[in-house]
C-alpha cells in the first residue's frame, strides 16, 4: 500500500479527495488524447508509407535516366551539364497544431516561374536522357518535400504518443492508487479516532454519573 506522507485530518481528506478527482478527470483527458493521437499517427503512417513507395519508383526511373545519360556523354560533359543551375527551389516552413503538437508544414516556391529553368544547360550537346533525367527529379521533388513533412511529423507524434502514455501510467498504476490509499488510511484513522472519542465520553458520562449518584445518596 503506497502512502503519503500526510497528516490524517479531516482538511487533509477534503484536500486528497478533490485531488483524486482532478486526476482521474487527467488520466481519462489524456487517455482520449492518446487514442486520437493514436488513431491520426496510424493514418499519417499509411500515408507515409504509400508515399515513400512513389517517391522511391519515381527516383529509380531518375537514376535509370542518369545512368543512360552517363553512358553516351563523358564525365566532363556531363559534370560542366550540371555546373551551373539556373532554378533555384526555397522551402518555407510552417507549423500546424494537431492535438497539442506542433507538426511542420513545408512549402516549396521556385525563384522563376518558366519550367524550363530547370533545364540549366542548352540542348545542343546534351543527351536527351539527361534532359528525362532532369525532368524526372523535378517530378519528385515536390513528393520529397511532401515525404519530409510527413515523416518529421510522425516523429514528432510518436514522441508525443510515448509522452502521453508514461503519464497515463503514472497516473493509472502510481498517483491515482497513492491516492486512494492514503484517502482509505486517513478514513480509518478518522473513524479510529470518532470511536476512541466516543469511548473516552461515555467513561466520562459513566464517571459523572456515579459521582451525581452517589452524592445524591449521600444527601
Amino acid at each position: 500500500m503506497a502512502i503519503m506522507n500526510v497528516n490524517p485530518t479531516r482538511m487533509q481528506l477534503t484536500r486528497l479527495k478533490k485531488q483524486l478527482r482532478t486526476a482521474v478527470r487527467g488520466h481519462k483527458m489524456l487517455k482520449d488524447k492518446r487514442d486520437e493521437l493514436m488513431r491520426q499517427f496510424l493514418d499519417l503512417v499509411r500515408e507515409t508509407k504509400d508515399l515513400r513507395e512513389r517517391v522511391e519508383e519515381k527516383l529509380m526511373l531518375c537514376n535509370d535516366h542518369f545512368v543512360n545519360a552517363s553512358a553516351v556523354m563523358s564525365k566532363e560533359a556531363l559534370d560542366a551539364s550540371l555546373m551551373s543551375p539556373k532554378q533555384q527551389v526555397n522551402i518555407h516552413t510552417e507549423s500546424r497544431n494537431v492535438m497539442s503538437v506542433d507538426i511542420p508544414v513545408f512549402k516549396a516556391s521556385e525563384r522563376t516561374a518558366d519550367s524550363g529553368d530547370i533545364f540549366p544547360y542548352g540542348f545542343a550537346f546534351t543527351s536527351f536522357e539527361l534532359d528525362d533525367a532532369i525532368s524526372a527529379l523535378g517530378d519528385v521533388l515536390p513528393d520529397l518535400i511532401k515525404l519530409a513533412e510527413y515523416e518529421k511529423s510522425c516523429e514528432l507524434m510518436s514522441a508525443e504518443i510515448e509522452k502521453t502514455r508514461r503519464r497515463v501510467n503514472s497516473l493509472e498504476h502510481v498517483m491515482i492508487p497513492r491516492y486512494q490509499d492514503t484517502i482509505k488510511y486517513i478514513s480509518m484513522k478518522l473513524e479510529e479516532n470518532d470511536r476512541s472519542s466516543r469511548t473516552r465520553l461515555m467513561k466520562v458520562k459513566d464517571m459523572l454519573l456515579e459521582k451525581t449518584y452517589h452524592y445524591s445518596e449521600r444527601t
